[in-house]
């Protein structure tokens, strides 16, 4: 795999970019449970809790990707 400025291949970059962005949503999304939960809409906090439960399988399975690329030749200098 090709292997940018950054040391990490393309795939563990993009692994990475996607888990950071998952994580990082799951944390605001906290927040839009509880604005929801303040407006008396449950339906709409159900909604974020079911975003959020998503976001975090998703940097779950970003997670396991890049073990299974780490101390690999495919992840690059970066994972190695």
């Amino acid at each position: 795999m090709a292997t940018g400025e950054t040391g990490f291949d393309d795939v563990s970059y993009d692994l990475i970019s996607v888990q950071y962005h998952a994580l990082k949503a799951g944390h605001d999304y906290g927040q839009y449970v509880r604005d929801a939960e303040n407006a008396n809409r449950s339906d709409i906090a159900d909604f974020f809790r079911k975003v959020m439960e998503e976001d975090s399988a998703r940097a779950k399975q970003c997670h396991e990707f890049l073990k299974e690329l780490s101390g690999t030749s495919e992840s690059g200098p970066a994972l190695s």
